[in-house]
Order: structure tokens, then C-alpha cells, then sequence
């Protein structure tokens, strides 16, 4: 609480009408060298979320093995859709990004393919959907929870005890902070 008073962490204010507008960004998980995997799941996401404004470059993925059953080998990149929404969208942006999974594992004929984690940034704070239940995350509707995985103080991210590891390691900041960029120049466009 300290910190907020003391302006050291930055702020999303409501606006008049309801909360900021957000910038929606996913993750997506892949086996490692398979472009033509990328490029469907991208075009995929392109479809139901709207046009890709920021990708970013393929990072190693090696900080569990939960995910060994899409492939031993991962890369995770993230994707920053072209237009501002509303936070409210979490729900559905999940949804559908299960259903791409689903459709990634049917191609395949049994196990998923691809692994994709819809989220938002602001000036503030990265949220990610989850269907997995936490004590840092907050029920939402329909099976899926929220959880403000990292935030943004002046100086840059701050992550907590429950970050994950690759995004506590600050391997993604620097494109999370074009994504944030992105961010400010969409609401300073609007007037907001």
C-alpha cells in the first residue's frame, strides 16, 4: 500500500465510462522449430482476436516440463492484437483459446499441439487467464480465473512469489514493454 502512495508503481485509472481500455496479448507455446506450427496458431488467434499489431521473437522454453506433452522441445512467443478492448473479454478470450488448442489437437490426431495463454496489459499490470485455480487468482466465470502476473513500477517489471519462472527471469520484458508502448500510444490516440 506503501508503494501505491508513494506513486512507485504505475497506475491504470478508471476511466469516466469503466475501467481502461486494455491491450489483449498471448503466449503460445510450440514445439521448438516448427514455423509452419507458429504460423497456423497464428493465424488462428489472428482470426478470432483480430489482427497481429507486435510478434515476438521465439524464446527457448525450459523452466518446467508440464507442457512435455505438446513436445519435448518448446519455444514460447507472445502476440500483441491491433486494437484496445475491454477487460471484461478475459472470459472469451480464454474460451477461445482453448477451442484453438482443441482444433490444434485434432489436426493432430490425440494430444495438443500448441499451449496458449490469452492475457491483457496496461500501464499497470500483465493479467493472464488460466483454467487452473490458485490462491493468487480470482474467479471470474465459466472456469477460468485471473491472475496479475506481474506489474509495472516506474523502473520497470516486478514480479511475485507465484510468477512464473520464464517471466520472472526477465528473459520478456523488453517486448512486454513494446507491448506496453503499443499500449499507451492506443489510449493517447483515443483522447483517454
Amino acid at each position: 500500500m506503501e508503494a501505491l502512495r508513494e506513486g512507485r508503481f504505475a497506475v491504470a485509472a478508471e476511466t469516466r465510462s469503466g475501467p481502461v481500455p486494455v491491450k489483449m496479448i498471448s503466449g503460445l507455446l510450440c514445439p521448438a522449430e516448427q514455423e509452419e506450427l507458429t504460423e497456423w496458431a497464428a493465424e488462428r488467434m489472428s482470426a478470432v482476436f483480430g489482427g497481429i499489431e507486435l510478434a515476438s521473437p521465439p524464446y527457448p522454453f525450459n523452466y518446467t516440463d508440464y507442457y512435455r506433452d505438446i513436445a519435448p522441445r518448446l519455444e514460447r512467443r507472445f502476440f500483441v492484437f491491433d486494437w484496445l478492448r475491454h477487460p471484461f473479454g478475459l472470459v472469451a478470450w480464454k474460451k477461445l483459446a482453448i477451442s484453438i488448442e482443441a482444433e490444434s489437437a485434432a489436426e493432430a490426431g490425440g494430444g495438443r499441439r500448441v499451449n496458449i495463454d490469452p492475457g491483457y496489459l496496461d500501464g499497470a499490470r500483465l493479467v493472464l487467464a488460466s483454467t487452473k485455480d490458485n490462491a493468487q487468482r480470482i474467479y471470474l466465470r465459466d472456469d477460468v480465473y485471473a491472475e496479475v502476473t506481474m506489474c509495472r513500477k516506474k523502473s520497470g517489471w516486478i514480479t511475485f512469489s507465484y510468477t512464473f519462472p520464464d517471466f520472472a527471469s526477465g528473459v520478456y520484458d523488453e517486448f512486454l514493454d513494446s507491448a506496453r508502448n503499443s499500449w499507451r500510444r492506443d489510449l493517447r490516440a483515443r483522447g483517454d
